[in-house]
């Protein structure tokens, strides 16, 4: 007991005579060009270090936003995550280092309580979203009209960098309304603050998403219409979290628009077929006239808790995906983006029965492939 005790004393006067040498140098000084905010750096750099950074996170507890708050934790970035319920913010909590994720409640219709959640970061992100109207708010409540005070907010407070999520085909003359509405919410946040960056991402699979997950359940009749013939790029979520870790620093993105889709073009036919073959079960594609659709989906709308369907989602899975000739992409960023095929089998091997769980899947690469590493100033 008494050689446990010494020895555990001598560990702590060992500790404190390293914390009492630590010099700190220039290295460990970053600052915001925009703004000239000064940040120290403490430790060796990583998830248990600080980088002298603090980013906003609204929309925190959606499918994309638990990969964005992870990758900015692990750089030793401190990180609000501004939530309304929360019991969807806690697993959060781990993806940082001890008090490295403040997490804030806050109602997008509450400017005070914005304020609360960006007045100390130099950076935030908004990727607060609908894909389905409520009774409470509309697309235009939660697209435009949060967008707008967010960005408001950040300004007053005098955040450097503001980075806004949008999505691909958002146009002013667009017939769906969700696509409407966050192309207004891009202008909406131009208007504020000039300088902030629109990521565009396209239909994005992951393993909490809705798109793979509904095929491979075989609930996925919403994606009957058009016989599955509109051609999407559906992109990795953890490729476009990358993107906006990479915007976090990257100073030369701001006021800049990025598309963000996959590399291949699919139509929904396509990925039914590559779900059947890795889940080995027979995933039909039933005819769906347009009109049947869009009725069903107005009726099951009319539900309470319905978080499955939408007639604006019917309108957009008629709609090809269309990039922007001579758009900034994943290229720009120096990220070379997964092919779905590629990683489709750690998505939809937990659909098959257990007598085939275990049997390899033939097609697709299926292999890493080394980049070369960039630095965007």
């Amino acid at each position: 007991m008494l050689a446990t005790a010494l020895l555990r004393q001598a560990g702590r006067r060992e500790t404190t005579k390293v914390a009492s040498n630590q010099i700190r140098s220039m290295h460990d000084l970053t600052f915001r060009k925009k703004t000239g905010q000064t940040m120290i750096k403490y430790g060796r750099g990583g998830r248990s270090s600080t980088n002298g950074h603090i980013a906003t996170v609204f929309g925190c507890t959606g499918f994309v936003a638990r990969y964005v708050v992870q990758k900015l934790a692990r750089q030793g970035t401190q990180v609000v995550v501004a939530y309304r319920d929360p019991d969807e913010a806690r697993h959060l909590k781990v993806t940082g280092d001890l008090g490295q994720i403040i997490p804030l409640e806050f109602d997008l219709r509450n400017r005070e309580q914005i304020m609360e959640c960006v007045r100390h970061s130099d950076i935030v992100y908004n990727l607060v979203g609908r894909d389905y109207e409520t009774k409470n708010f509309t697309f235009n409540d939660v697209h435009v009209e949060g967008s707008r005070l967010i960005a408001e907010a950040s300004a007053e407070a005098g955040v450097a960098r503001f980075v806004q999520v949008s999505a691909l085909n958002a146009s002013e003359d667009s017939t769906s309304k969700f696509l409407r509405s966050k192309y207004l919410g891009e202008q909406a946040v131009r208007e504020v603050f000039p300088d902030a960056t629109i990521a565009r991402p396209g239909w994005m699979y992951g393993h909490e998403d809705r798109f793979l997950n509904r095929i491979g359940n075989d609930e996925g009749w919403q994606f009957y219409v058009n016989q599955g013939k509109a051609k999407i790029y559906p992109v990795s979520a953890i490729d476009f979290a990358q993107a906006l870790e990479v915007m976090f620093l990257a100073d030369s993105t701001a006021g800049k628009t990025y598309e963000l889709y996959g590399p291949r073009a699919w139509t929904y036919e396509q990925i039914f077929e590559l779900a059947r073959e890795i889940s080995m079960k027979p995933l039909p594609i039933r005819p769906l006239p347009l009109p049947v659709a869009k009725l069903i989906a107005t009726l099951v709308d009319k539900l309470p808790y319905n978080q499955m369907i939408s007639p604006d989602l019917i309108e957009r899975m008629t709609m090809d995906d269309k990039p922007t000739p001579g758009a900034l992409t994943f290229k720009d960023l120096y990220i070379e983006p997964t092919d779905l095929q590629n990683v489709a089998l750690q998505y939809l091997r937990r659909f098959r029965s257990n007598a085939v769980f275990d049997l390899p899947y033939e097609k697709g690469e299926g292999e890493v492939k080394k980049g070369l590493y960039h630095v965007i100033d």
